[in-house]
């Protein structure tokens, strides 16, 4: 009983190390140990981003090497109020921007933008400006050729050509006459208006009156 008992057991475990001895031959060779510091996964690829960095696409980066361009024209300000307008609602509040650009050259204007934003207010007033924009002869010493004096609602403005004294004007006045690259004039304002656009306007409307 013993004997056939121990040799039923043999035949059982022998099948055992035959498959074992199978799985042991199937299985592929370990691989060599990863150097220190190496990544167990393999080596990364790397993506280059659109400003030449390393995550891929375009040189140059979104902007794709745009450079701003800058205005030939010089920008000041007259004022820039916020005014409401009365509804059914209530109060429908928005700003309103006066100002002058110039480029030193002899071209000049003046416009006015309103808006619910304030920048929205001054691109408008800047196209404004630049549509109703006026040229002015200027001579050698960079002044008008002879005196001139013109008036816009209460404002009323002379001015007179002045060699070597400077530019001596007061109020928005003064800044008309710098954008518009006159430098030696004496601007006088006789109305005594307040109103700086008022006082732009009818230097430009004096300006507009010079004869060529």
């Amino acid at each position: 009983m013993t004997e056939t008992n121990t040799e039923k057991e043999i035949k059982i475990e022998e099948p055992a190390l035959e498959v074992a001895e199978e799985v042991i031959a199937d299985a592929p060779e370990a691989a060599a140990p990863a150097a220190p510091g190496a990544d167990a996964r393999g080596p990364r690829r790397e993506r280059r981003g659109r400003g030449g960095d390393k995550r891929g696409g375009r040189p140059g980066g979104r902007s794709g090497g745009r450079t701003e361009r800058k205005s030939e024209f010089d920008t000041r300000m007259i004022n820039i109020r916020r005014v409401a307008r009365v509804i059914a609602g209530g109060r429908r509040f928005s700003f309103s921007v006066a100002l002058i650009i110039g480029n030193k050259k002899g071209k000049v204007g003046v416009g006015v933008g309103k808006a619910g934003d304030t920048t929205l207010a001054i691109d408008k007033a800047t196209r404004e400006a630049k549509k109703h924009m006026i040229t002015v002869n200027l001579n050698k010493d960079s002044s008008i050729a002879h005196e001139v004096s013109a008036k816009y609602c209460a404002s009323r403005v002379l001015l007179i050509p002045a060699k070597g004294r400077g530019l001596v004007a007061g109020s928005s006045a003064r800044l008309v006459l710098e954008l518009a690259g006159i430098t030696n004039i004496v601007a006088k304002i006789h109305s005594g208006s307040k109103n700086g656009l008022n006082n732009a306007r009818a230097t430009i409307e004096a300006l507009k009156s010079l004869k060529a």
